[in-house]
This record gives structure tokens, sequence and C-alpha cells, in this order.
């Protein structure tokens, strides 16, 4: 399985991104896909989480009604739109899909990462 990440990049403060994460090597449509982020000397953190058929979401409270995570199964693409962006929003944003069709939230519950995309929002 290989997931591909793309879509960071540097942009100020109430500004926003789209992130794309597309996956090959097993059928995407049977699957929950999220997204993870990173910062600089902290843990891995939980971002968003879709369902394998994109009716059920799940957000961290930090991101919840900025950021929706939706998915497109005929493109085996899951994206990330990241709104109203703020400094502590950034990390690495990385794409990860679990062994469940349903939502996962612990990164325990992810098999296979994504190579990570970059996300700076300058103040």
């Amino acid at each position: 399985v290989q997931l591909q990440a793309s879509g960071g990049g540097l942009v100020q403060a109430g500004g926003s991104l789209r992130l794309s994460c597309a996956a090959s090597g097993r059928t995407f449509s049977s699957y929950a896909m999220g997204w993870f982020r990173q910062a600089p000397g902290k843990e891995r953190e939980f971002v968003a989480a879709i369902s394998w058929s994109g009716g059920s979401t799940y957000y961290a409270d930090s991101v919840k009604g900025r950021f929706t995570i939706s998915r497109d199964n005929a493109k085996n693409t899951v994206y990330l739109q990241m709104n109203s962006l703020k400094p502590e929003d950034t990390a690495v944003y990385y794409c990860a899909s679990p062994q469940s069709s349903f939502i996962a939230t612990l990164r325990e519950e992810y098999d296979y990462w994504g190579q990570g995309t970059q996300v700076t929002v300058s103040s």
C-alpha cells in the first residue's frame, strides 16, 4: 500500500490549503482514512478521519469547524480542506489508512502511512 500526500505549503494566518492523498495497492473504497500531524518537538496527533463510504467523519477539537475531510473513491484520493489556518497548525501532515472500514483515531490503529507534507502558517 502506498500513500502519497501533497498540497502543503506556506500560507498566512487566516488562509486556506487543500491537502490530497492518493492511495494505491489495495481496494481504497473498503477502508477508512485519516490525517495526522506532527509539529517540531511534539508527538504525532490525530486531525481527522473518514469512514470507507465518506458517510462518517470525525475531527480533533482543535480543527473542528475549520478543517473538512472528504474522499473520492473513484479517484482513490482523500482530501483535507483547511480553512482559517492558524500558526499552531504548522506541522508535517500525514495521511494514513487503518485495517478497518470505520473511523479510527489512535495512531496504533493505522497500518499504512504516507510520507508527509509540510504546512507552515505564518502570523
